[in-house]
């Protein structure tokens, strides 16, 4: 029978043995490191040095290393290895420098068909080139050792993030402009909900407020087979056969009236000017005569035409334009509209013809006026960005 151990008595607090004996059955902390808290929880538990190597499977060694460090510097240090490095490292500095400064530089630049790398053609790369440009030590780097030193650097080179270059000069000033009439359909907005409230009669505003743009390329799309209705405790979901056939395009133009959510709109096979001006003579039979209508709209050839302008001065005053800026479209809030759109009428939609996706984005346009929404803005606080 094993003796007595020679070691000094292990104190633990309260905490420190609820640690230990949350770690010693842990499936999810390093082995090491389990080991190391079933060493000393045993070894508090009145266990000596020969009788935990037997419990843990562990060498004797093991045991006692972990015992002397955590009986000199506590429990934290028992279960930790002590750092050590047996020698320097071979890739210094300047070569993963090096490696970073490839990883930065497109593999086209460097000969090759390809446009971004690939770990595996980096450290091809890497190893080929080694030795010529003076960094001997990584002539046989493995793809996880390049991979090591990209993490380090927080590099992905093999991957894409898309940004939006913003090239107009005057966005700022724009997009302010746009933010303001927000705003000032906000306050229209609650000055009527106000009225109505108190039993005042609505008066309709002097400046209607409409939102407009275009949704190319709506898909006429037709089955080849007829769809599979669900079937209760056998199919979850609608089937549909793989084949398709397309039919064309279609386009919908849409002016979404900021104070009451009422929706104009035209589908057309083309969005051209005098297709646009086909909608705002639309809105100009659909509002009071005496309104101004203020139109919010991005900077289309169709918008600005020589078409269009020709039918603009027939009706003086009646139409001022609010312009986005360049690539700014996120701006114009009738973008809303189409989203709500694509995930209600237009969602998976299936039609014999163009004729029928017209009359079907039609039903769905008269679906949304017969329940309308007002759409409001909200992130005004890109007026002080």
């Amino acid at each position: 029978m094993a003796g007595k151990s020679k070691l000094p008595v292990l104190n633990l607090t309260v905490e420190e043995k609820a640690r230990l004996d949350s770690l010693r059955h842990s499936r999810s902390e390093p082995v090491r490191k389990v080991e190391r808290a079933k060493i000393l929880w045993h070894y508090h538990a009145g266990l000596n040095p020969t009788e935990i190597k037997a419990t843990t499977n562990v060498s004797r060694v093991t045991v006692y290393n972990c015992l002397r460090k955590a009986l000199a510097m506590g429990l934290e240090a028992g279960l930790k290895d002590a750092f050590h490095r047996p020698k320097e490292p071979l890739i210094d500095r300047a070569d993963k420098a090096w490696v970073v400064h490839l990883a930065c530089t497109k593999p086209k630049e460097l000969g090759y068909a390809a446009e971004l790398w690939t770990r595996r053609a980096l450290a091809a790369h890497v190893r080929q080139h080694a030795a010529a440009a003076a960094h001997p030590n990584l002539a046989r780097a493995a793809k996880s050792t390049v991979q090591k030193i990209l993490a380090q650097a927080q590099l992905q080179p093999h991957k894409v993030k898309y940004y939006l270059e913003k090239r107009d000069p005057e966005f700022a000033a724009k997009m302010k402009e746009v933010l303001i009439v927000y705003q000032e359909v906000l306050v229209q907005n609650r000055a009527a909900e106000q009225a109505a409230a108190s039993g005042v009669g609505s008066v309709a505003p002097a400046v209607i407020t409409v939102s407009i743009d275009e949704k190319p390329g709506v898909q006429a799309i037709a089955n080849t087979a007829p769809d599979l209705p669900p079937v209760a405790g056998k199919h979850s979901a609608v089937a549909r056969d793989y084949e398709y056939q397309r039919h064309g395009t279609l386009s919908i133009l849409a002016a979404l009236d900021l104070h009451d959510g009422h929706v104009v709109a035209r589908v057309e096979s083309r969005h051209r000017s005098r297709e646009f001006v086909a909608l705002l003579k639309d809105l100009d039979a659909h509002y009071p005569a005496a309104a101004t209508l203020r139109i919010i709209l991005d900077n289309h050839s169709a918008h600005i035409s020589k078409e269009t302008r020709a039918y603009l001065a027939t009706r003086p005053n009646r139409f001022k334009y609010v312009h986005t800026p360049k690539h700014g479209s996120w701006l114009n809030i009738v973008e809303t509209l189409f989203g709500k759109m694509a995930r209600t009428f237009l969602r998976q939609i299936r039609v014999a013809s163009k004729a029928e996706l017209k009359e079907r984005i039609l039903l769905g346009i008269a679906e949304i006026n017969a329940a309308p929404v007002v759409h409001r803005w909200k992130r005004f606080d890109l007026l002080v960005a």
